[in-house]
């Protein structure tokens, strides 16, 4: 496959539909083979993208000093400063420059009693949200119920394309993982020489987790990697999401599923800006084959983890952040 699919899910999140095998095949057909879809007919309204793209232009529209007063935490929520990323754990390309991206990294709310939260387990904090902007929690929080409950749809129609009941992953979510990261690229020189060493807005990845929906602005810059093949453009398709599979659900489905490699290149000449969504299991959450992606001819092909260990170990080695100053992982 050269191209990335549309996948209309025809305005309904409802997988008991008549039209949901239909949608669960082609969705199978599409992650199986390219690892990416575009995903239209959905449910998160343009209201509220919009809005959620308007309080990530403001936010990085502030001052510098006025950002890095929400630096990121030990709970991985917060601002992270252009270039303090650089994705060593790369299986594609040898990464050794930082990515040119700001962003701001919101994660799953929790309440101030939230027992993980008080024992003080990794990926539970409070986010950091920008008070000089009254508009932007609200913004983001809303833009987060809708685009949560598309993932969730879309978790239920992977069940149903591997011979699942819809609602056989749901507990694995009951306590998610969430990640969204309002990023800015700012744009870079029209040409640069094609060494294996270039600096990108996103060097070439994939993505850690389970499934990742990317909202767009019209700027382009997204590449994708099919199975032996080249770079291809994603551009943006209007009212859509770019569906991609994270490295834990191609080892759940026993790389069933593609976790294919993206990057990001903005030679546009101006300014991008991208909500991608995170959407992942609890950390406590014991992943392994699922019975109906093995059999005798197709034995499990990696032993079972834990997703917070498989999380933590990426994160500790892409962000400059989750190093002291003498480059050992910090503790707090």
């Amino acid at each position: 496959m050269t191209s990335i699919p549309l996948i209309d899910l025809g305005g309904r999140l409802d997988p008991l539909h008549s039209s949901a095998p239909a949608t669960a095949a082609k969705l199978h057909e599409a992650l199986s083979s390219i690892g990416f879809a575009y995903i239209g007919g959905h449910t998160v309204s343009p209201a509220a993208r919009s809005a959620a793209f308007a309080a990530s232009r403001s936010f990085h529209a502030a001052p510098l000093e006025q950002k890095q007063s929400l630096k990121i935490n030990a709970a991985h929520r917060g601002y992270m400063g252009m270039a303090t990323s650089t994705i060593v754990t790369s299986s594609v390309a040898r990464v050794t420059r930082p990515n040119m991206s700001e962003s701001l990294m919101l994660m799953h709310e929790l309440p101030p009693d939230d027992p993980g939260l008080l024992a003080g387990l990794p990926m539970q904090g409070p986010n950091q949200w920008p008070e000089w902007l009254p508009g932007f929690r609200p913004a983001m929080e809303q833009y987060v119920r809708e685009v949560d409950a598309l993932a969730r749809h879309i978790v239920r129609l992977i069940a149903i394309s591997m011979g699942m009941e819809a609602t056989a992953l749901d507990h694995y979510f009951e306590r998610p993982t969430t990640f969204l990261r309002a990023l800015h690229y700012p744009p870079q020189p029209q040409s640069q020489p094609q060494s294996g060493d270039d600096q990108m807005g996103s060097a070439p990845h994939t993505d850690y987790g389970i499934i990742t929906l990317l909202a767009q602005d019209n700027t382009g810059g997204l590449q994708v990697r099919p199975r032996g093949g080249d770079w291809i453009d994603a551009p943006p398709i209007e009212n859509t999401f770019v569906l991609n599979v994270g490295d834990m659900l191609a080892r759940w489905s026993n790389d069933r599923f593609v976790s294919t490699p993206h990057r990001v290149i903005n030679r546009s000449g101006d300014d991008r800006y991208s909500l991608p969504y995170f959407f992942d299991p609890a950390m406590d959450a014991r992943i392994e084959c699922l019975p109906t992606c093995t059999d005798a001819a197709h034995p499990p092909l990696y032993p079972p983890v834990a997703y917070g260990d498989y999380l933590m170990e990426r994160l500790d080695k892409n962000y400059d952040y989750r190093r002291d100053n003498t480059g050992a992982r910090a503790t707090a």
